[in-house]
């Protein structure tokens, strides 16, 4: 088979797949929105095809037979190459539309006379219609937009370790990907539902509202879907994983739960919440057995900083919320004004740290910048307006993926100058 024939499965597919999502989810006069957003998606998506295929194809890091493509290229890339995006496109925008519908009764005639005759048998059934089915919750609440900021380090740090894709970096990478935002997001919306209820932003891309009926079932899902990960991975590795592994088992568990909290220990806080994001990349550079060097050590510490400065910052918006619900966190603490510095800060630091590393590291220095100018506007925030620093938050959330990508140009880099 060569790769348009392979390519265009994966179209064909994703497109059928794509419309019944949509068609599925879209509610009235949405449908114009959705192709806009799949088409302006596809847009960014190829420019960062083209210029990966392009650097990576040019380094020579991978190579096409000509025997088995069509021969039309944008620079070095073959056209093929853009069909997986096009896929991709194509199924998660309607994907998320049919999880995030809303459900309504249903209607017609007879109904409501056979549900007065029978209320307390058709009453549970009614509430299940209204209510969103208990995977699309969990979905939601695993916080599928940030998948990718645990899967990426720990893939990225396996990868450039070994050099070569085996089973335990799927698996790793499969397991960094959802079960651990699973339990990560799901055991923190489970015991931060008295503050969701006041939190405006949550119940969309920013977390979900579980209800108190669905906090026993999340709790159970957190464990059922992580613990074979964890068992699996620690059988694949040493001690040193091992630890790598607790610590991060530890830090999802201890940040949220009754009784530890570590969520309202200020600084606390902020050092387990950056300990989920790292911990991924300390576990891959163990199952690896990575030599531990100065370098590595700053680069870490670095993104410790960075991490701890992402959670703060995030603090604020939630300021008033959490104060209602008598929660302690950095900001509640600190204060906003004091807590947006305190951010500012440790990105400064971070960028400074970047410059200390071995060649290409120094290029990521420059990466802490876009953070540090969204964040400094709000330097002498007060606490009445924190929560209008949401807005500075939700471009964060799209800066992480700018970041990804330059951080992926280095990591290429990385990997040819070492080759």
């Amino acid at each position: 088979m060569t790769y348009f024939w392979l390519s265009l499965a994966f179209i064909a597919v994703a497109a059928a797949t794509g419309v019944v999502f949509a068609r599925k989810g879209s509610r009235e006069g949405g449908a114009g929105r959705h192709w806009k957003a799949v088409g302006i998606a596809f847009g960014a998506l190829a420019i960062l095809t083209a210029v990966f295929d392009n650097i990576m194809i040019g380094m020579e890091l991978f190579h096409y037979d000509d025997s088995h493509i069509l021969g039309l290229k944008i620079g070095l890339a073959p056209a093929e190459d853009f069909a997986y995006p096009l896929a991709g496109v194509l199924v998660l925008p309607g994907l998320w539309v049919w999880l995030t519908r809303k459900r309504s009764t249903v209607s017609g005639p007879g109904s409501r006379s056979q549900l007065s005759r029978s209320r307390a048998r058709f009453q549970p059934a009614k509430r299940a219609l209204l209510r969103p089915s208990w995977v699309n919750q969990a979905l939601l609440a695993s916080r599928p937009v940030s998948w990718i900021n645990t899967a990426y380090p720990f893939a990225a740090a396996m990868l450039l370790t070994t050099r070569e894709i085996d089973w335990v970096l799927i698996v790793g990478t499969l397991y960094f990907l959802i079960p651990y935002n699973l339990a990560m997001y799901g055991i923190n919306d489970v015991f931060d539902y008295a503050s969701d209820l006041q939190n405006p932003r949550k119940g969309g891309i920013e977390g979900a509202l579980l209800k108190p009926e669905l906090h026993r079932p999340m709790l159970w899902l957190a464990a059922i879907t992580n613990v074979p990960f964890l068992l699996v991975l620690g059988l694949a590795g040493g001690p040193a994983a091992w630890a790598a592994l607790t610590v991060s088992a530890f830090a999802v568990v201890a940040y949220s739960v009754a009784g530890l909290r570590f969520k309202e220990r200020p600084v606390l806080d902020s050092m387990t919440s950056s300990t989920h994001f790292v911990s991924p990349a300390v576990v891959g550079l163990a199952l690896a057995g990575a030599d531990v060097t100065p370098g590595l050590i700053i680069l870490l510490g670095a993104f410790f900083m960075w991490g701890m400065a992402a959670h703060a910052f995030g603090a604020v918006q939630d300021l008033e919320p959490d104060r209602q619900a008598a929660i302690a966190s950095i900001a509640t603490v600190f204060g906003a004004r004091r807590t947006v510095r305190t951010a500012v800060v440790l990105w400064l630091l971070a960028g400074l740290a970047m410059l200390l590393t071995p060649w290409p590291g120094p290029l990521a220095a420059i990466i802490a910048l876009p953070y540090i100018l969204n964040c400094a506007p709000w330097w002498n925030v007060t606490d009445s307006t924190a929560a209008l620093t949401n807005k500075a938050w939700r471009r964060f959330i799209w800066l992480n993926y700018g970041s990804g990508f330059l951080v992926t140009l280095i990591l290429i880099l990385h990997w040819n100058v070492t080759s």
